[in-house]
């Protein structure tokens, strides 16, 4: 498979397609999935197998106040989860920040309200090559292939940015090829030679240093440092028709996400472990035998406009998005996030206690 642009545009023809696919969606109302039979504003959202969102926890922790979450189904894709939302299928959507630049630079109309990825000191996102693969450079990745979850997205950006930074012309960097594998069947095809570099991140990434005789050539991590790499998004008309629903949204979840930043380890995949059980979807909980941190270095996910404009100066620099089309600070919105302002009265912690903001 050559790694040519028109076959990457084409490959994101998706995401770009979304605000046809939105207007086709108009005459609908945005007023979602409803009410509960006690008033609660229902929010349909799509799911991770095998794993807890912040939201999820959020509402097993008692969070929530104005919502109820519906489960409609899993996702393993960011575009496709955006999509969704996008054209109302489900109210919300989380995807790669680069994505999401590229939704609103479509003409969707979606906003950031929260960050809900990123890589932290012990949660990132690596590129592994074989021990004797003989890949050492980026030169040597000329004519090679990098296996990834699917294109548009968090591994494309990444390793498209470290060719860059490595000082490969665009021309060399077409030559590097990207595959679309199921995150389970990456580590296999690296194994078997069928690709050249794999993106391991989370409990598969453990499960393959494990196996032994692999290494990093470059990270996520590596490369900005610790980060938030995606956002939760809703629909405008929707924020405006259900500003109390978004709002109570964001402060259960990130609430949350602050709740697995201060939590011992233990104790907090002894919960996870627990919602899994209890939502009764025939899932394993091997994954949580893996996990580490909430991946989120911020407190409470708030987002932080550098963590959108980084892509908006990648998209331009790549001719892929005009110059001042777009700015990262009219993409998102903090205004629900009670940890906006830098402190939080009081958290609790993962006993009940009472501790102060961090």
């Amino acid at each position: 498979m050559s790694f040519r642009r028109p076959r990457v545009v084409r490959a994101l023809a998706a995401v770009l397609a979304l605000p046809v696919l939105a207007a086709l969606a108009a005459g609908c109302s945005s007023s979602g999935a409803g009410t509960t039979a006690d008033g609660k504003t229902i929010l349909r959202y799509q799911g991770q197998a095998g794993t807890v969102t912040p939201y999820e926890l959020a509402a097993d922790l008692g969070y929530f106040s104005k919502i109820d979450l519906k489960w409609v189904g899993d996702t393993t894709s960011g575009p496709a989860n955006i999509q969704a939302a996008t054209t109302k299928q489900i109210e919300f959507g989380s995807a790669f920040n680069g994505a999401v630049v590229k939704l609103i630079a479509g003409g969707a109309p979606v906003t950031s309200v929260l960050s809900s990825y990123g890589a932290d000191g012990q949660s990132f996102t690596g590129y592994y090559v074989r021990d004797d693969s003989g890949i050492k450079t980026a030169k040597d990745l000329i004519g090679k292939k990098v296996g990834v979850n699917t294109l548009g997205a968090h591994h494309e950006f990444i390793t498209r940015q470290w060719l860059h930074d490595q000082g490969l012309t665009d021309d060399e960097i077409k030559q590097v090829q990207l595959v679309v594998l199921p995150p389970v069947n990456t580590e296999d095809a690296l194994r078997k030679g069928q690709i050249d570099v794999a993106a391991l991140g989370g409990p598969l990434q453990d499960i393959a240093l494990a196996h032994g005789a692999i290494h990093p050539l470059y990270t996520d991590k590596g490369l900005f440092g610790e980060f938030d790499y995606g956002t939760y998004v809703f629909r405008n008309d929707y924020i405006a028709d259900h500003q109390d629903a978004v709002a109570d949204f964001v402060q259960g979840t990130a609430r949350a996400t602050r709740w697995l930043q201060i939590t011992p380890h233990d104790q907090a995949v002894a919960r996870l472990a627990d919602i899994i059980h209890k939502r009764g979807r025939n899932e394993n909980t091997k994954l949580l035998d893996s996990y580490k941190s909430s991946g989120i270095p911020v407190p409470g996910a708030v987002i932080q406009e550098r963590e959108l404009q980084i892509w908006i100066d990648w998209l331009v620099r790549n001719g892929e998005l005009p110059a001042g089309k777009l700015a990262a600070k009219d993409l998102y919105t903090n205004k629900f996030n009670p940890y906006a302002n830098g402190k939080y009265p009081a958290e609790s912690g993962p006993t009940g206690e009472v501790v102060a903001a961090k």
